[in-house]
């Protein structure tokens, strides 16, 4: 039976991590979006494994699928080795989840292929999270929720302006938040009664156990491309379900600020992922990284600590208001308003601004860079300006977005 404290034992977690990110291209042409490099030195997923385990939640499956190789590898040299927690993280593939060797075809669907788990599992809930957003979440707070309210399913749900709710799914709730329509991306979203603002969903859920597989074997003789919001929501809010609405403002995390109340990003076109990555340089960012009290977890590598060299008068190693990993060197080169993954070198007499360096990036001399995006592993020559001349990026073969965000990758 479940009580506050002891949900370790009575949740387990799936977190969906196949998502392609093909908005986020070509920063995904060969890894998945939850293994794109976020903040320097972690990747997206870390997030939402980093709130599982703050969170307490400690059997957690990780259903990966579009080029799952460096996402699998990051999750076994991190989150199942220097934790010490391989038993409880564990990393699967379509490959490994039933006799058919298949892609999943919707959301539903990648679960309804680990029924197995969930059924040998004595735990009262199972939360279903996606691992590809930016934010931070008790969990704990959630799965109280939800059990307060004798739901069937639970919906994180994000407050949002109703201009801004046409771009995700809305649900429609009476006043003590329980869910009686849901409509993805309407033109007029309906309001929480007595506010200007909708509830969108965050693509997070809470189940009751039971309810999750009767609903699951159910939906899956009606629909092959079984889907939570097309299909799984609306089955349950014909059948009388008890669906409730979790409104993520009211979720607080130890050591958070008052500006990090309901941050939450879904990074999903270059764009908005480079915009999220610069707001963390700012002197009071809206996600503060500094919280010890919840920290973002990630493998840290056993590097040396960042380093500049030289400071002569033409030829200063600087890194300012900027993010430096760890194992970069800064050699007579200046770094300003940008983040440095690990393991880069920028020589002498180049300039970074404004843009996001991946990890082991070679910078060679008289480099000039801004705002760009460079994926990791590339070797940028002497000489080189990328961010000055449009006609000159697009004819290196460089993609550059209309706000002009430049994408440099191999």
């Amino acid at each position: 039976m479940y009580t506050p404290g002891n949900i370790g034992r009575s949740t387990i977690a799936m977190v969906l991590a196949g998502g392609k990110g093909e908005r986020l291209s070509p920063l995904t042409l060969k890894r998945p979006k939850p293994g794109v490099a976020f903040g320097g030195k972690y990747k997206i997923i870390d997030f939402v494994l980093s709130n599982l385990f703050n969170s307490g939640i400690k059997k957690v499956y990780i259903l990966t699928q579009y080029r799952s190789y460096s996402l699998m590898k990051h999750i076994r040299e991190s989150w199942g080795k220097w934790t010490g927690l391989g038993e409880f993280f564990v990393a699967i593939t379509p490959e490994t989840s039933s006799d058919r060797e298949e892609w999943f075809k919707g959301t539903a669907d990648a679960i309804y292929h680990y029924l197995r788990f969930i059924e040998a599992t004595d735990a009262d809930y199972v939360a279903i999270f996606g691992g590809d957003h930016i934010y931070r979440m008790d969990i704990s707070q959630l799965v109280d929720y939800h059990r307060a309210n004798n739901a069937d399913i639970t919906l994180a749900a994000l407050e949002v302006p109703v201009d801004e709710a046409r771009r995700f799914g809305v649900f429609s709730v009476n006043d003590d938040n329980r869910v009686t329509a849901f409509a993805e991306k309407p033109d007029t979203p309906e309001t929480i009664p007595g506010r200007e603002t909708c509830f969108a969903s965050m693509g997070n859920y809470i189940f009751s156990t039971k309810k999750l597989i009767e609903i699951l074997q159910e939906g899956k003789k009606l629909y092959e491309d079984l889907d939570f919001g097309k299909h799984v929501i609306p089955m349950m809010l014909e059948k009388n379900d008890r669906v409730f609405a979790y409104n993520f403002n009211d979720n607080l995390i130890p050591g958070m600020k008052p500006e990090e109340k309901g941050y939450w990003k879904d990074v999903g076109t270059i764009d908005s992922y480079y915009e999220a990555n610069m707001d963390l340089i700012h002197v009071s960012p809206q996600l503060n990284l500094y919280n010890y009290k919840w920290p973002i977890l990630t493998n840290q590598g056993n590097y040396p600590p960042a380093k500049t060299v030289f400071d002569d008068k033409e030829r200063r190693g600087q890194n300012i208001d900027s993010y430096v990993c760890a194992g970069c060197i800064t050699s007579g080169a200046t770094v300003r308003r940008s983040i440095v993954g690990p393991l880069c070198k920028i020589n002498s007499y180049s300039l970074i601004e404004d843009s996001i360096l991946f990890e082991n990036v070679a910078v060679g001399r008289n480099v000039k860079i801004r705002k760009a995006i460079i994926d990791k592993n590339i070797i940028i020559p002497d000489e080189t300006k990328i961010g000055y001349d449009r006609a000159e990026d697009l004819a290196r073969g460089y993609t550059i977005t209309e706000s002009g965000i430049v994408v440099v990758s191999i």
